[in-house]
């Protein structure tokens, strides 16, 4: 029997509640995206938690963006992150936006007018800030919180009329100017934005702040838990403050350490840089820790769930090591990946024994690592072959078990052949390696006595077609770059690209599949590109087969 995980702090929270009665025992949370970028890494921690826990304890999810500053806001992004979720396997119950409550919302000002705990701010917003106080000093009132309810009332509709410019003036609740929480220092409502939004149209020139937007939409859809980062705590008495005077639903705020891995960035201004910078070539670029740029580099739904599952869910910030991403996906497609042979930087064998013309097709499985194989496909096999430059050493070391002069080696799925000869070209360099091959040894059938140490990969020549390869590594050649002095992208790792634009690779992986994962054996596993073209694959490295960068950090 497999060791039962235990409980992490949220679902102990949730089942206490479930066995309390609390909301009728229902859980109900909700994913709230801003539909002003894609979705990274650490959104996909946060939809694994939301429509994880819910989905346990037989509850719902609703996906509602928070779609409340229509100037960075668009339609792509809002397509992008469904497609986002629904990749990653999850199903949400309603899909809301914040925009639905306009209306509402403004209703919800009005009547906290009402309650003179609301008014109209003329002041700038450097005024504001600067009347707030310090962590150590009060804030001052300016002179539009005297105003009287009804001149509020007026303003506040004249705000919405259209009567004023952008910043002319807010909205701001009345709290507590001397609160230690600076967030309870009169925080803004409302502000004047003549924007288009991309689904109310020009419909509204005023647009409430998150703050205020954040828990009347949860109250409203009756939200049992409102799952946030650490980053919320202090903004929790604010979330509370307005469901009380409103008497609204009692939605509940919990929160957990958002995710930090090293050697990138999360902070979607930072990668927005990236990207209008031309550092790289999108929001899915392979390099990007988007989910897109995740997908196209060939990860899978599995292993980013997993991955996840493994961080668990804390209450302190802390940095997780992309080596344990890259430890999920190898495991992942370890089990699933197809295995091919392909050629990167190439060397011609020539078999002289081989008689000349003929060819052979021979057998290999697609997955040795599952139960039959996965089935197999045939390898064309013939007396001129491509293998990889390093697999050939004029003088070979004491434990180097390849091909060199007098060695001998296992061609995979194929003979065992020796080396007797190379021949260089006129730069110095090896430009073919002779060898000959023993006829008994044909992988299944092997019949030679003959035991060899070495097993390599190789590409027959006459039915080698090309391919184009793009080795992908971490983007930064620093833990934490937005920690290092000066800008961040200097710290880009000048080799987070290699492309090699001619390799050459075994004539089944012309029918490659786009979402397949492949293992090009000893070279670590790839997956079809979007940039393939008939005729012209291409091929992202999505993971090395051994973690290389944890040998470097030894090293240093």
């Amino acid at each position: 029997m497999s060791e039962e995980r235990s409980l992490n702090f949220l679902e102990e929270i949730i089942e206490d509640d479930i066995r309390n009665g609390k909301n009728g025992g229902r859980v109900l949370t909700r994913f709230p995206p801003e539909p002003n970028g894609y979705l990274h890494i650490g959104h996909a921690k946060s939809i694994c938690l939301n429509f994880g826990i819910a989905a346990k304890y037989n509850g719902k999810t609703n996906l509602r963006f928070d779609d409340t500053n229509p100037t960075t806001e668009d339609v792509e992004y809002v397509d992008s992150i469904k497609k986002d979720i629904q990749w990653l396997g999850f199903k949400w119950d309603k899909e809301l936006y914040s925009s639905d409550y306009f209306g509402k919302l403004y209703d919800f000002a009005l009547e906290l007018i009402k309650q003179g705990l609301a008014y109209v701010e003329d002041g700038s917003a450097e005024e504001i800030a600067s009347a707030k106080g310090t962590p150590t000093e009060p804030g001052k009132p300016t002179p539009s919180r005297s105003r009287s309810i009804e001149e509020n009332l007026q303003l506040f509709r004249e705000m919405k009329e259209g009567k004023y410019p952008d910043g002319a003036r807010v909205l701001r609740a009345k709290i507590d100017l001397a609160s230690p929480n600076m967030h309870l220092r009169d925080p803004l409502m409302y502000r004047i934005k003549h924007a288009h939004h991309h689904r109310t149209g020009d419909q509204w020139c005023i647009y409430p702040m998150y703050d205020f937007a954040h828990g009347q939409s949860d109250s409203l859809e009756e939200i049992t838990h409102s799952i946030c980062t650490l980053e919320f705590v202090p903004h929790r008495p604010l979330y509370e403050w307005f469901i009380q005077k409103l008497n609204n639903f009692p939605s509940k705020q919990y929160e957990f350490a958002r995710l930090n891995m090293n050697y990138t960035v999360m902070s979607k201004r930072k990668l927005l840089q990236l990207v209008n910078e031309n550092h790289v070539s999108g929001w899915d670029d392979p390099r990007m820790p988007t989910i897109s740029g995740l997908r196209r580099r060939g990860y899978t739904p599995l292993s980013i769930r997993n991955f996840s599952e493994r961080i668990g869910v804390a209450r302190r910030e802390n940095l997780i090591d992309l080596s344990l991403l890259e430890f999920c996906i190898r495991e992942d497609l370890n089990k699933s990946a197809w295995r091919r042979m392909a050629v990167l930087e190439p060397l011609k064998l020539v078999i002289s024994n081989y008689p000349e013309g003929q060819t052979e097709v021979m057998e290999g499985e697609n997955n040795p690592e599952m139960e039959g194989g996965d089935g197999f496909r045939h390898i064309p096999f013939s007396s001129e072959l491509w293998i990889e430059r390093d697999d050939f050493m004029e003088e070979p070391s004491k434990k180097y078990f390849r091909l060199g002069p007098g060695l001998m080696v296992r061609l995979k799925h194929a003979y065992i052949v020796r080396c007797d000869s190379f021949v260089k070209d006129e730069s110095g360099n090896v430009s073919e390696v002779h060898c000959t091959y023993i006829s008994e040894s044909r992988s299944g059938t092997d019949t030679s006595g003959i035991h060899v140490k070495g097993t390599i990969h190789w590409v027959c020549a006459k039915s080698a077609q090309t391919a184009e390869i793009r080795l992908y590594d971490r983007l930064f050649r620093v833990e934490d770059p937005s920690n290092e002095d000066g800008d961040f992208k200097d710290y880009i790792n000048p080799d987070s690209l290699t492309v090699i634009s001619n390799a050459f690779i075994e004539p089944d992986l012309m029918n490659a599949e786009a979402g397949r994962g492949y293992q090009f054996i000893r070279k670590g596993y790839f997956s079809l590109d979007s940039d393939s073209t008939p005729g012209k694959p291409v091929f992202n490295r999505t993971v090395t087969l051994k973690d290389t960068w944890a040998k470097e950090s030894q090293k240093s």
